[in-house]
């Protein structure tokens, strides 16, 4: 497997280095990796925290750890233990999630929880949803008086949920993803919850904030989505979206520099590939265009004098895909089938590979903050 990085832009990221026993922080440079850990610059929190980690990246020299095609290509749900593979570029940064951001997705949600996580009865009420709400949805912006007229009325119409409630007021929805170290990397295994039979990808792009709330790149994330857990009951989300390898962010971050910007975040669009082994193929997009809050407005209701990250936080912001083509059998839906290979892609952040297992059968996380900072320590870093 491959990254697909484009040949411009500056990006950051963490790999598994065996010969030092953890990971260090690198930085594409042509065809090449190259660690650019030190006493300066321990961990990713420690370079997004510079006022300007672009040019903090390029000023280093660093240590060459092998060729970006060699490490991506090692970037498996078995890597060569002998040999660098990728980690999630976040560290220290809790993942923070952002749901209901896009129209589309916000009907699925509506359906998920009016369905009661039953599929075969989702098609029915996906068309009575349709019939109130239409493409009315679209040029309407969350909280405006506009929004609230609207949400009357769907009252009105019994259909209104907790989903249009963030969807359309003035409140977005920002959950706790994953805790900071435990999310995994290109090429390894993302995990579903044993319990889940409904279940899909969620592609989205992911922003890395510092701890005084400014946006410093941008990468790739799935946001695994167990749709019968959190369908059954909201009260379940943390259920159905924290669980072992449940979130993947990469292959690099691509920091913000004058190449690549909060603009072309707005400007984004991500494709979604998922292949079975029973050779079923799901193609999908989501285009940051449509996305119905300002990213930087996501970024304001996470973090503020309400709630503050002195490590950062990984922000990822939600996505317009939720699959309605059917798998198995007509009216059942989408749903993963141990194996299946997802691949979501950017051209300007490359591509984001990773294989579906269940949480149970995926590596446990063991290397936490504390061993972070054990292994730091014995490398004279801190």
């Amino acid at each position: 497997m491959q990254t697909d990085l484009p040949e411009d832009g500056l990006f950051v990221g963490r790999v598994w280095r065996p010969d030092v026993d953890g990971p260090s922080v690198v930085v594409r440079r042509g065809d090449r990796l190259v660690d650019i850990t030190s006493g300066s610059i321990p961990t990713m929190h420690a370079l997004l925290e510079a006022d300007n980690p672009a040019q903090t990246a390029r000023a280093v020299v660093g240590t060459d750890v092998g060729a970006l095609s060699d490490v991506a290509a090692n970037s498996t749900e078995t890597p060569d233990p002998s040999a660098p593979f990728f980690l999630a570029p976040s560290d220290l940064q809790p993942i923070k999630a952002c749901g209901v951001t896009f129209v589309s997705s916000m009907l699925e949600r509506v359906i998920e929880e009016k369905a009661k996580g039953d599929p075969v009865k989702a098609d029915t009420i996906r068309a009575r949803c349709t019939a109130i709400l239409g493409d009315s949805l679209r040029a309407v912006v969350p909280g405006s008086d506009k929004a609230m007229a609207l949400k009357d009325a769907l009252i009105a119409e019994d259909v209104w949920s907790q989903y249009l409630e963030v969807g359309i007021g003035p409140d977005a929805e920002v959950f706790s993803k994953a805790q900071p170290m435990s999310a995994v990397g290109f090429g390894a295994s993302v995990g579903l919850h044993p319990v889940s039979t409904w279940n899909n990808p969620e592609p989205e792009i992911v922003l890395a904030v510092d701890s005084r709330g400014r946006s410093k790149g941008a990468t790739l994330g799935n946001d695994v989505n167990l749709r019968d857990v959190e369908g059954r009951s909201a009260l379940l989300l943390g259920k159905a979206k924290d669980n072992n390898a449940a979130c993947a962010i990469g292959p690099m971050l691509r920091l913000f520099d004058d190449t690549f910007g909060m603009d072309d975040v707005r400007r984004a669009e991500l494709t979604l590939r998922v292949v079975g082994a029973d050779g079923f193929v799901l193609d999908g997009k989501s285009s940051m265009r449509e996305i119905s809050r300002e990213p930087e407005d996501l970024v304001q209701q996470t973090f503020g004098a309400h709630h503050q990250y002195p490590d950062g936080f990984f922000l990822m912001l939600g996505t317009l895909f939720a699959p309605t083509q059917d798998r198995d059998t007509p009216g059942g839906g989408f749903t993963h089938k141990l194996g299946d290979a997802v691949e979501i892609a950017n051209a300007s952040l490359g591509r984001l590979a990773n294989t579906v297992r269940l949480s149970t059968e995926c590596p446990p996380w063991t290397f936490g903050t504390s061993a972070l900072m054990k292994n730091l320590s014995a490398r004279k870093l801190i």
